[in-house]
């Protein structure tokens, strides 16, 4: 949905979704709109000017235009408004990757998460200029993900720390605490599996190949984890206020990119050449570069977490 004129009448614009699109052509009277969301997604408060006058200071904001309504699900509404019970907030919970704790990864050289999808990539310790293929004798490499064996202990794993970053608090309301997660990732690339190896047991494909996967906090979760604040050290996370929750998995990469190279020449690309362990030039690494979309059911904040799947 999208506003398409600001001045008199107000016009919208509304198009359904995928999964709107499919109970309207059932014909069987099962569509029923009963729930819709907000977003900003064009907006850039940044424009907000201070230095104007008070009639002008969102001025800029106010004349920025807006896209139509599309239905890709990959790309529209992610950044959904939200209403609060509470008016007396003054800050609100963001995402942040957590690179600091032990054994949770940081990005690779060249910015992604890199997922070593076979034994041999895991094993041959590549490299191409700074990006390197493999994993050192931990099994561990700053950004490097092992996505054929997850099991517990074997390579690194993501983590998603959820908090309010500032200084000027110290504790946060127990409604902005994030205990709910929802994931999304391409499922010809990959699946979500906790870190201690076990199989997510349930999620939804839609037409577009993003699997969504639900995850709700529960008494003994290996996903998601909501630390007291004397647990932590301000080493442990790169939030500087309280954290609220934290949420960590790993990738196993698909049965297709392991076995083939259909996609990584489909959709993919390929490094010109690379020095194996024992200092030959081979050439062509294979990649795919890809997105995991983290977002906090509770605040609507979502993250972006490049991730590359690499195929030696």
């Amino acid at each position: 949905m999208a506003f398409l004129e600001n001045d008199g009448n107000i016009i919208l614009d509304v198009v359904l979704t995928d999964e709107g699109r499919r109970r309207l052509a059932k014909g069987d009277s099962s569509f029923s709109i009963v729930k819709f969301a907000l977003g900003d997604d064009e907006i850039n408060y940044s424009l907000f000017d201070t230095g104007s006058t008070t009639a002008l200071q969102d001025l800029s904001i106010l004349q920025t235009p807006v896209l139509e309504a599309f239905t890709n699900n990959t790309s529209l509404m992610k950044s959904k408004l939200i209403s609060l019970t509470n008016s007396n907030l003054l800050y609100l919970p963001v995402l942040r990757l957590n690179s600091i704790t032990a054994g949770a990864e940081a990005v690779a050289t060249d910015g992604n998460y890199i997922v070593a999808v076979d034994k041999r990539t895991f094993d041959d310790r590549a490299t191409s200029g700074t990006t390197a293929i493999g994993y050192d004798t931990a099994g561990r490499k700053n950004g490097y993900l092992y996505g054929l064996d997850t099991s517990d202990g074997k390579g690194g794993y993501i983590r998603v720390d959820a908090g309010i970053d500032s200084t000027d608090v110290t504790t946060i309301d127990e409604s902005l605490i994030e205990t709910s997660f929802i994931v999304e990732i391409d499922s010809r690339l990959g699946q979500l599996i906790s870190v201690d190896g076990t199989e997510v047991p349930g999620f939804s494909v839609d037409d577009d190949h993003v699997a969504t996967y639900s995850f709700a906090k529960t008494n003994n979760d290996s996903f998601i984890y909501t630390p007291s604040q004397d647990e932590l050290k301000d080493s442990d996370t790169p939030i500087d206020g309280p954290i609220a929750s934290y949420f960590q998995f790993k990738i196993r990469s698909s049965q297709d990119l392991r076995t083939s190279n259909f996609l990584f020449d489909r959709i993919g690309s390929t490094i010109g050449t690379y020095t194996n362990r024992l200092g030959a030039a081979v050439s062509g690494v294979k990649y795919i570069d890809s997105i995991v979309r983290v977002t906090g059911r509770t605040t609507g904040y979502a993250i972006d977490i490049p991730v590359r799947f690499a195929k030696v």
